[in-house]
């Protein structure tokens, strides 16, 4: 198994994370919406949508004091799709 599957497994395997990664399946989404799905602290989902910016999972980017995530890495869309049993 490749390193870079490794990392999304590794990513994956943390309820949050995953939850999170879930929720940007839909598309892009501000961490204002973000934390509310997860019902989770702020400083968590932050702490988290850190960890999956550094595994390659997800994106940022800066609107003003807003910040956008979306998913980064087609292979975890992939890996989801198929776990939920999704054909397409």
């Amino acid at each position: 198994m490749k390193k870079s599957s490794l990392k999304i497994f590794k990513a994956l395997c943390n309820e949050t994370r995953l939850k999170i990664v879930e929720f940007l399946l839909t598309g892009e989404k501000c961490v204002c919406e973000i934390v509310p799905f997860t019902k989770r602290k702020q400083s968590t989902v932050s702490i988290q949508l850190a960890k999956l910016e550094s595994f390659g999972i997800v994106a940022s980017r800066r609107r003003g004091k807003s910040v956008y995530y979306r998913i980064k890495n087609e292979k975890v869309k992939e890996i989801l799709k198929i776990a939920k049993g999704d054909k397409k």
